[in-house]
């Protein structure tokens, strides 16, 4: 197991050697291949996992079969965090959307962890509310952004996680299809790919396949903002 991955992870930041171990050996690796579901929402659930490489896709189901794809999560995310003290039904359908490799870690073992180190427990409350946080602002772009703004605003997050730079601009392997991306950002494919083909004419960015150049993120955070 990668001891770096756990230390980066907001919940586990700044552990010392002897709280990072004994930690790793409640820790279970987990293996999903593209397409695996992880685990569906209304499943029972009493863990919680680490991305060590790979991402996955956070969605919900409407009642007519539609899906919301609510986020993407990558190397040192957790997942599935709310059910660590609230045990019960899953809110959401977790699915890998490339080759991923996980760390789980089961409730009653963390609360055992956490008993010596309330340190940690802090650190958790403040990962709860960056992620409490990070909802509201989805919620009010969905209210007041129109859709090439929110395109522009997912674009950059994911930049920001998962982009690397390239001779051009920087390249952002999201692994997300045209249909993933539009519910991202809550909008109809078309309507998501009249922006993006709107972006690359005027030059801002390049789409490859299940990834995109940003080419110009500044006139991409203007249009965000």
């Amino acid at each position: 197991m990668d001891i770096e991955v756990v230390r980066k992870a907001p919940l586990f930041a700044g552990l010392d050697d002897e709280s990072t171990s004994a930690l790793l050996k409640f820790m279970k690796p987990r293996s999903l291949r593209r397409g695996t579901v992880l685990f569906r929402e209304g499943d029972d659930g009493d863990e919680l996992y680490i991305v060590a490489t790979g991402k996955v896709k956070i969605g919900r189901e409407s009642s007519d079969g539609r899906e919301n794809l609510l986020s993407v999560a990558g190397p040192t995310e957790i997942i599935g965090e709310l059910t660590l003290f609230a045990p019960g039904p899953r809110s959401s359908t977790v699915t890998a959307i490339s080759q991923t490799e996980l760390l789980s870690l089961r409730h009653e073992d963390l609360l055992t962890w956490l008993q010596e180190r309330p340190q940690a427990a802090m650190n958790l409350l403040r990962a709860l509310a960056l992620r409490l946080r990070k909802t509201n602002d989805t919620v009010g772009d969905l209210v007041f952004q129109d859709v090439p703004g929110r395109v522009a605003k997912a674009l950059l997050d994911l930049a920001d996680r998962f982009g690397k730079p390239a001779p051009d601009g920087v390249h952002v392997a999201h692994d997300l299809t045209q249909e993933e991306l539009a519910q991202l950002v809550g909008a109809s494919r078309e309507t998501v790919n009249k922006a993006l083909a709107d972006f690359a004419q005027r030059g801002w960015l390049r789409l490859e396949a299940r990834a995109v150049v940003l080419l110009d993120v500044d006139r991409l955070r203007h249009r965000a903002a």
